[in-house]
C-alpha cells in the first residue's frame, strides 16, 4: 500500500503487483507441455509452465508408450529404469470380450509400460523451464500483442496443453458443442503387494486388450511391474458404468485380477483426431497441443506419441516464426 499526499489531502492505493515475463507460457504439464518446454528452452527461451495439480500427480491413463517417443525426446531408457517402472512389452493378447484371445509375440520390446505419476514429473523436471504448479489458469487476457495470465505472468505465445478441458481450448472454441468422437474412459491403477501379483494372471510383458462386441470401445488389463492396470473406453457414453463394472467382474473371473484388490475407477475424456468438426488450434500467440489439441489415434486411442510429436512441433514452430 502506497500513501500519496496532494493539496494536504491523503489517498491510499494499492499498488500493481508486478508481473513475471516470460518467452513463453504453457498451461498443461503433461507430456505435451514438458516437451514443448523442453524444446524451447534447449533453444534458450525463458519458458514457465503452469499446472494445476502438484507434481507428482496421479493421471488417469493406460500408461504405455512406444519407442518413438522414446526417439523423439532422446530418453535414456536405462537411466529412467534405475529409478521409475519401465515395463518392456514384446506381446500382446487380444480379441472380443469373452471370446477367444490372440495371442502376438514379436521377440523384441515395441512399447513400454510407465507410471504416468513418474513418467509426467520426470519430463517436466527435464525440461528444464520454469513451473508453478497446484496453481489454475484463472485469468487469461490478450493486451498488446501479450498474454496476461492470472493477472501476474505476461507473454507473447501461450500454449495450451491442459488436456481435452484445457482453459486454453475453451478460449479458442468457446462454442464448440460436437461431441462425436469423444471417447470416455475409466480406470484404475493399483500397487498389488507380493501376494496379490502371485494371484495376478496377466504377463508382465503383455498387455491385454478387449475389443467389445459393438467395437464401439476395448477394455484393458496392463500389468506394469507390481501395479495393475484396468480400464474401458466408449466413443459412446451410454452406460459406460455398467460396461465398467461387467468388464472388471469378467477379468475376476478370469484370475486376471485379485479379488481382495481394492479398486476405485476414475473417469476422463479425450477426443481423436479422426474428428469431422475439429478444434481450432491456431491463433495470434497461441496454439494447442496434445489431448487440447485432440489428436490421439482414431485406431487405439494412444496419444502420449501425438502429445510429445504436438509439443516439439509447437516449439519448432514458434522458433521458427523469430517472434512474429
Amino acid at each position: 500500500m502506497t500513501t500519496c499526499i496532494t493539496g494536504g489531502t491523503r489517498r491510499k492505493w494499492r499498488q500493481r503487483p508486478s508481473r513475471e515475463n516470460y518467452d513463453a507460457i504453457i498451461v498443461g504439464g503433461g507430456p505435451a507441455g514438458s516437451s514443448g518446454a523442453w524444446a524451447l528452452r534447449r533453444a534458450g527461451l525463458y519458458v514457465l509452465v503452469l499446472d494445476k495439480s502438484p507434481f507428482p500427480r496421479d493421471k488417469v491413463c493406460a500408461g504405455w508408450i512406444t519407442p518413438e517417443v522414446i526417439d523423439e525426446l532422446a530418453l535414456d531408457i536405462e537411466d529412467y529404469r534405475q529409478q521409475h517402472t519401465l515395463q518392456a512389452f514384446t506381446g500382446f493378447r487380444t480379441g472380443l470380450l469373452g471370446s477367444a484371445m490372440i495371442n502376438t509375440h514379436y521377440g523384441q520390446t515395441v512399447s513400454y509400460g510407465i507410471l504416468r505419476r513418474e513418467f509426467d514429473e520426470y519430463l517436466l523436471k527435464r525440461s528444464g523451464a520454469k513451473s508453478r504448479l497446484g496453481e489454475a489458469l484463472t485469468t487469461l487476457n490478450f493486451r498488446h500483442g501479450n498474454w496476461l495470465i492470472n493477472e501476474k505472468f505476461q507473454t507473447p505465445l501461450l500454449i495450451g496443453a491442459g488436456g481435452h478441458f484445457c482453459p486454453v481450448a475453451r478460449r479458442l472454441n468457446p462454442k464448440t458443442v460436437d461431441e462425436q468422437e469423444i471417447v470416455t474412459a475409466q480406470e484404475v491403477e493399483v500397487a498389488m503387494d507380493a501376494a496379490q501379483q502371485t494371484k495376478c494372471a496377466v504377463q508382465a510383458d503383455t498387455p491385454e486388450p478387449y475389443f467389445l462386441l459393438e467395437l464401439d470401445g476395448y477394455g484393458w488389463c496392463v500389468r506394469k511391474g507390481d501395479s495393475l492396470n484396468i480400464g474401458l473406453g466408449l466413443t459412446e457414453n451410454r452406460h459406460l458404468g455398467k460396461h465398467v463394472s461387467r468388464f472388471y467382474e469378467f477379468l475376476v473371473g478370469q484370475g486376471k485380477v485379485p479379488v481382495d484388490m481394492p479398486v476405485r475407477f476414475r473417469g476422463h475424456a479425450y477426443r481423436l483426431a479422426c474428428h469431422r468438426k475439429q478444434r481450432r488450434i491456431v491463433d495470434d500467440g497461441v496454439m494447442l497441443i496434445g489431448d487440447a489439441a485432440g489428436l490421439a489415434y482414431s485406431q487405439s486411442g494412444e496419444g502420449i506419441y501425438t502429445a510429445v510429436k504436438s509439443g516439439l512441433l509447437a516449439a519448432a514452430t514458434a522458433l521458427d516464426a523469430k517472434n512474429d
